[in-house]
């Protein structure tokens, strides 16, 4: 029986594409090490996904396209924080000593979402990701299942290749990509396509903007 889980070790190994998942989904495979080879019946386990900008350099054409985040590089000082990717959760089964989990992380192309903005600015290089890690450790105890928690001052850092996003996102979204528009705006892009004999919305804006070039 564990006495604490003061000692618990969470580190993340590896992360890669889940290809069978229906939308994008990367998997974080996690380490989870109790102390002096204890069990547990089973693990709850929450992460806090968050992007640390400041732990990378960037270029110049990726500068540029970090503007709506983070202004102009001179400013980059004051606002450049860490911010919030994603949560997730998984159940980790009984184990003793250590064992390694996938944890999901479920990804969007939103071009809308700050940290999409931030995916889709990288050239190359790594992501810097921090894991905060929290849960449930459930143990077997002489009058049943007892339960612990996770301190909550558990985090790991993993730097995920960009390649391996670019990667998911050209396996799910070939060739595509997504935008999020206001109903008043679809359904004028909706008149306009019909109006102009249109075959699909991608002619309909490539038409409108290569109306407005010619300006």
């Amino acid at each position: 029986m564990i006495e604490a889980i003061d000692d618990i070790d969470i580190r993340v190994i590896d992360v890669s594409p889940e290809p069978y998942a229906l939308s994008p989904t990367l998997i974080a495979r996690t380490q989870l090490t109790l102390p002096d080879g204890a069990g547990a019946h089973a693990v709850a386990l929450r992460a806090q996904v968050r992007i640390e900008p400041t732990r990378r350099p960037y270029t110049d054409a990726e500068a540029a396209g970090l503007v709506d985040l983070f202004g102009l590089r001179e400013r980059w000082s004051a606002t450049q924080r860490a911010f919030l990717w994603m949560h997730s959760t998984t159940m980790v089964p009984g184990f003793t000593g250590d064992t390694v989990a996938d944890l999901p992380l479920p990804c969007t192309y939103d071009f809308e979402v700050s940290a999409s903005k931030y995916l889709h600015a990288l050239a190359d290089g790594a992501i810097p990701l921090l894991f905060l890690f929290s849960g449930t450790v459930f143990v077997k105890g002489t009058p049943g299942l007892t339960v612990q928690q996770i301190p909550w001052d558990r985090e790991a850092r993993f730097e995920l290749p960009v390649r391996v996003w670019r990667d998911l996102m050209a396996m799910c979204h070939p060739g595509t990509g997504w935008l999020r528009l206001r109903g008043e705006t679809i359904s004028a892009l909706t008149d306009y396509k019909s109006a102009h004999g249109l075959l699909d919305y991608d002619e309909a804006v490539t038409a409108l903007l290569s109306a407005a070039v010619a300006r």
